[in-house]
């Protein structure tokens, strides 16, 4: 079978394990039911994910031009604390901030080989946690807009990570003996005063079951260095599809490109 289209992230559905779903042209593969077959990848061009013109790629999918004017690639996106729409002040386009920025978030505590403080909408809950490659997550505030979240991570992050090391995510390093809610309540000294209000003290810690197996090392490509890639697909984390032989790639870096896969 041959596919071909545009590269966006995989879409995910909360199961033991996580179910995976690959949409190119309207065509929704089911990654779990092909795993040990052999796919081939083949990089045949770019399509914005904002504009669809087949300008290369800049960043996180948009073609330069949209990467620099587009609203959902704005500085925001990757700084909630830069975030404006509150106040009714526009960035790059009010009411498409007002649509991301002034809706409830979520600060949590992620567990990806380290742990690590993050931001992510309400309604992105379990499935930010899933794209990361986290083991386990739990919320430790609540937030009535996107400002209000960024602020709790910019102090935070300045004593734990706010970034992934995909390496060891992609190891598995794990601790067992890591308990979120006591490193929530370690750091809970750090949380900026201004914002208490929004603290949470949730039982409920979310463990997240990939269909994976840690690998031995880890080799990551691109499509940009290697336009053409043949392996036997062995499971995924996060957004990462495993290859035998300890080769992986990482699909949401990818978005935008356009490919021609081929399952054997």
């Amino acid at each position: 079978m041959i596919f071909s289209g545009q590269i966006l992230k995989m879409s995910s559905q909360l199961a033991e394990p996580i179910q995976y779903f690959l949409n190119l042209n309207d065509d929704l593969i089911s990654m779990n039911q092909i795993f040990g077959k052999e796919l081939r990848i083949k990089h045949i061009g770019y399509q914005c994910v904002n504009c669809g013109s087949d300008e290369k790629i800049y960043r996180m999918g948009f073609c330069k031009k949209c990467f620099f004017e587009s609203p959902y690639a704005s500085d925001t996106i990757i700084r909630p604390e830069l975030s404006t729409a509150h106040l009714g002040i526009a960035e790059r386009d009010l009411e498409v901030e007002k649509s991301i920025q002034l809706v409830p978030h979520v600060v949590y505590l992620s567990y990806t080989g380290d742990v690590k403080v993050g931001v992510t909408r309400e309604t992105q809950v379990p499935t930010r946690w899933i794209d990361q490659g986290a083991t386990f997550a739990l919320p430790i505030a609540r937030t009535e807009n996107r400002y209000e979240a960024g602020m709790i991570e910019v102090e935070l992050k300045q004593h734990i990570a706010d970034k992934t090391n995909y390496k060891k995510m992609l190891m598995s390093e794990f601790e067992s003996d890591l308990d979120l809610k006591e490193f929530r309540d370690k750091i809970s000294e750090y949380f900026p005063k201004d914002f208490k209000q929004f603290a949470s003290d949730e039982e409920d810690i979310v463990k997240l079951d990939y269909p994976y197996t840690a690998p031995g090392k880890v080799n990551v490509f691109t499509l940009d260095k290697q336009p053409e890639f043949t392996g036997i697909l062995k499971g995924i984390k996060g957004q990462y599809l495993q290859f035998e032989g300890d080769y992986f790639i990482n699909v949401r870096g990818h978005e935008g490109y356009v490919i021609e896969l081929e399952i054997k």
